[in-house]
């Protein structure tokens, strides 16, 4: 249970990130913030939705080469850590838990997510499921757990950060945030890092628009967060989802448009909006290998191993300091 200090700074930081963020031209919301108990359910919808291919792609990845992904990473640590930045439901990573366990190789899993119902869940959930799997989950932002987690353990570390997490990123914070995981890792630790590949611009787009609606309830569930946290009174029915793509830059993105000229309470703030004005909600950037490449060079990591999926449309990369 969080006491009521803690839960004050969270409403407060909450609440200035909103406020910084609506009273910005353009708009935005910073997409951290979906993920209460409510946004982590649809969430796991979207990924099950059939026009979402990323989930599928890296569940072929992790499940077909699990053997080649980890024999090479045995290689070199036979004890290690296995810290999993914004783990949700850990479906994909358990592949991997479930291989190390089997091999009974010396290693504790840290999931680290800023959604305290999602490590709950792991902690409880998954020791029943991997029998003598260790659990150290971690609630909170991944730079302060990480630091944490090499506070309270010296073993190397094998950081996962599936699902194109990194594609959640503009290009220049993609860079910023391989900087600096980089420096809060040691010589000799690896990173498995997920990318979404350029591809059909149609089948990217529908991925962001699911005929269930679940990627705009996601959105909208941010409204309802914010009317329920933070005193709001947004009404639902007059904001509609619209997403993008841009092949070119690879750069897909999600607003919520204003359907009219309003005004919006927030903790007795007043926030106006103008007909079709819009709030940028999230970002997934597409890459291709070469840009991949180039990442990890800027950032002072080196790739080593590379696993595509069959069609080619995502990729898992071992990248080491």
């Amino acid at each position: 249970m969080k006491d009521t200090a803690s839960e004050i700074t969270e409403r407060d930081v909450f609440l200035k990130d909103v406020l910084k963020g609506l009273n910005t031209s353009p708009k935005f919301l910073e997409s951290k913030y979906f993920y209460d108990q409510a946004g982590d359910k649809i969430f796991q919808q979207i990924m099950h939705s059939p026009e979402y291919y990323p989930t599928n792609c890296e569940f072929e990845i992790l499940s077909r080469q699990t053997a080649a992904i980890l024999d090479p990473i045995l290689e070199k640590h036979h004890s290690f850590d296995l810290v999993e930045l914004g783990a949700g439901d850990a479906l994909k990573s358990k592949y991997l838990l479930k291989y190390l366990t089997n091999k009974r190789v010396d290693f504790d899993y840290v999931p680290i997510d800023i959604s305290a119902n999602v490590i709950e869940n792991l902690s409880n959930r998954l020791p029943k499921e991997i029998p003598n799997l260790i659990v150290n989950g971690l609630n909170g932002d991944y730079f302060n757990m990480l630091k944490k987690a090499n506070e309270l353990s010296v073993k190397p570390k094998l950081v996962l950060f599936l699902g194109s997490n990194i594609g959640n990123m503009f290009p220049e914070d993609a860079l910023n945030f391989c900087d600096k995981l980089r420096a809060h890792l040691q010589p000799g630790d690896l990173l498995l890092i997920g990318f979404d590949l350029k591809k059909d611009p149609q089948t990217i787009l529908n991925a962001y628009n699911d005929s269930q609606g679940f990627t705009r309830n996601f959105n909208l569930n941010l409204l309802t967060r914010i009317n329920r946290e933070l005193d709001g009174n947004f009404d639902l029915t007059a904001f509609t989802h619209y997403p993008t793509y841009n092949p070119q830059t690879g750069s897909s993105q999600s607003y919520l448009v204003s359907r009219k000229e309003q005004e919006v309470i927030i903790d007795n703030q007043t926030i106006k909006f103008e007909e079709n004005e819009c709030i940028h909600m999230e970002i997934s950037h597409k890459y291709t290998t070469e840009q991949t490449d180039a990442l990890a060079n800027a950032t002072g990591f080196l790739p080593l191993h590379y696993y595509y999926d069959s069609k080619r449309w995502f990729l898992d990369v071992v990248w080491e300091i």
